[in-house]
Parts: structure tokens; C-alpha cells; sequence
């Protein structure tokens, strides 16, 4: 049921020409990690100005929009929840426009669901959003991930740098213990 709603929309998303990526639990499958969800987390190359065509894009696909004012929520946010109540999945377009999410979407790697290739967040850019999400079930799918996968630890230390200095946070210090137990 989950391969075949993100095969949906990844290809409703190709169609519209959108750029997008997995992320989260559903970008777990595909490098061989299930994990129980019943969400899924899809990362857009657009800003929140063109809601318009995602909302569309639901309509079209029979999602149900989980807020009743969908373009400001999304203003607000970044975020416009939907509802497949077929399947009775959840999810979450995720607008982008910072330098890292540009980057990510262009590192996006292609797997094949259900005879359509999908675009899935890389290992590394997994890892960054499960670090800065932070809860313990994030953290256990990063100890998962880097068992099972090489990672470039070049990249992922670069931008916990950045976003450290323009956040004032401790990401990479964290990712650091992390890679060390």
C-alpha cells in the first residue's frame, strides 16, 4: 500500500515537473530499513507562493487537505498536511528554499517502486534531517543507516557546521558522539 501511494505521487509530481524527494521513514525503504510509518514526508522544490499546485495536485489525487485554510497554513509552515483516506496514510509537502534543501533535492537518488523510478533523499541528507528532527526513533534509523550504508561524512559534517554557525546549535558535535558509540 505505501510503495504504491509514493509511486502516485512521485509521478504526479513528474508530470507537473516538480522537483521533489522522500524523506524521513518512507526514504528508509529504499535503502533496504523498513520501518512501521504511517506518513510520508515529501521534500518540494518549490516555495510556498505555488501551494496552489500541490493543492491541485491533491484534489487530483483524491488526497484530502488537512487544514482549512491550505495557503496560509503553508505560509506559515512550510507544510501542507493531506490525508490518502484509502490507505489512511498521511502526507506532508514539505516547501523548500534554502541552499541546503537545492542541494539535496539535486542529490536525490533514483529507486525503482512498483516499475516507476522514485527520487528518495541521499543516505547523507537522511541522516541531516533525522539529526536535526532529534527524537529517539530519529536517531536509531541514523545508527541504522550508517551500519548498513558508506556515507560521505565529508558532506554531512559541512553543512551541521553551517547550520551550527548560522543556528546556533550543536549538530555536529552530536553527529560526532553519534559516529563514536
Amino acid at each position: 500500500m505505501l510503495s504504491k501511494l509514493i509511486k502516485t505521487i512521485a509521478q504526479k509530481l513528474q508530470e507537473e515537473k516538480i522537483s521533489y524527494m522522500i524523506i524521513g521513514a518512507g526514504a528508509l525503504l529504499a535503502y533496504g530499513l523498513p520501518r512501521l510509518t504511517k506518513d510520508i514526508d515529501i521534500t518540494l522544490g518549490i516555495s510556498p507562493e505555488d501551494a496552489d499546485e500541490i493543492i491541485k495536485i491533491c484534489k487530483k489525487l483524491n488526497l484530502k487537505i488537512l487544514t482549512s485554510n491550505p495557503e496560509s497554513f503553508v505560509k506559515k509552515t512550510m507544510v501542507l498536511p493531506a490525508l490518502d483516506k484509502k490507505s489512511g496514510f498521511r502526507i506532508d509537502f514539505i516547501f523548500s528554499t534554502s541552499e541546503y534543501e537545492k542541494q539535496a533535492l539535486k542529490r536525490a537518488k533514483r529507486f525503482k517502486v512498483e516499475n516507476f523510478y522514485v527520487r528518495f533523499a541521499s543516505p547523507e541528507d537522511i541522516i541531516i534531517h533525522k539529526l536535526i528532527a532529534g527524537r529517539a526513533r530519529d536517531i536509531e534509523d541514523i545508527k541504522n543507516l550508517l551500519a548498513k550504508r558508506q556515507v560521505d561524512f565529508a558532506y554531512i559534517k559541512s553543512w551541521l557546521e553551517k547550520f551550527d554557525q548560522e543556528l546556533a546549535t550543536n549538530y555536529l558535535k552530536e553527529f560526532e558522539k553519534l559516529i563514536k558509540d
